[in-house]
């Protein structure tokens, strides 16, 4: 058996879109070498072109449009919408060597996401039964302005998080967005906030140091 590598956490970002079979094999392959101690864990920021994933609890009555590709994949959670001006960010961290707890990776998670748009003058909120961060709109009605789904296989982590920037949330209306009817998805250009992709990174990096450490 390889000893681990014992590297501080690598940050990777992707300029252009990257297809999601060639994102997901990537994942896959930098998670067993992790789980397999010859490599680091990996933060990655990246695009995706216009794609509808699904995970292990998605319900095909919510794909209502497959006017993009569809891919099943492993991680949790139902459909969402990937594509430009959304930030996603993939995990490949291991647990056992940070807190083999679930509960309290996804906790930390959406706690990410909450500081991170608090940075930009955004209120994201967990809601009791819904996954995700959503922001209180006018009249009742709340919209989500980040997702979220992980995998974990021997203790390490696969998949993460996304973010509106600023996609095309028209794209959303091909499904239901994390089977949650009554409520739509929002942006920060949708909120009028303006940022950058590089705002948003730099902002990420930030909030993740001072909850999961270097």
């Amino acid at each position: 058996m390889p000893s681990p590598v014992r590297t501080k956490l690598e940050w990777q970002v992707s300029d252009s879109p990257v297809p999601y079979p060639e994102a997901l094999a990537a994942m896959e392959a930098r998670a067993q070498a992790i789980a397999e101690g010859s490599a680091g864990e990996l933060a990655w920021l990246l695009e995706h072109p216009p794609i509808y994933t699904a995970g292990t609890s998605a319900n095909d009555a919510d794909l209502i449009d497959a006017r993009f590709p569809v891919y099943r994949t492993g991680r949790g959670g139902q459909f969402t919408y990937h594509g430009p001006g959304q930030r996603v960010g993939y995990l490949m961290l291991d647990l056992k060597q940070r807190k083999p707890d679930v509960r309290a990776y996804v906790r930390d998670l959406e706690q990410w996401l909450i500081d991170t748009v608090a940075q930009f003058g955004v209120t994201g909120e967990r809601r009791e039964g819904r996954v995700g961060i959503w922001v209180a709109r006018s009249g009742g009605r709340e919209d989500k302005i980040a997702a979220l789904g992980v995998r974990i296989r021997r203790w390490v982590t696969m998949h993460g998080v996304s973010l509106n920037v600023n996609p095309d949330l028209e794209h959303f209306t091909g499904i239901v967005p994390c089977g949650v009817r009554q409520h739509g998805v929002t942006s920060f250009a949708d909120l009028g906030v303006k940022a950058t992709m590089a705002e948003v990174d730099a902002a990420l990096k930030e909030n993740f140091a001072k909850l999961f450490g270097g």
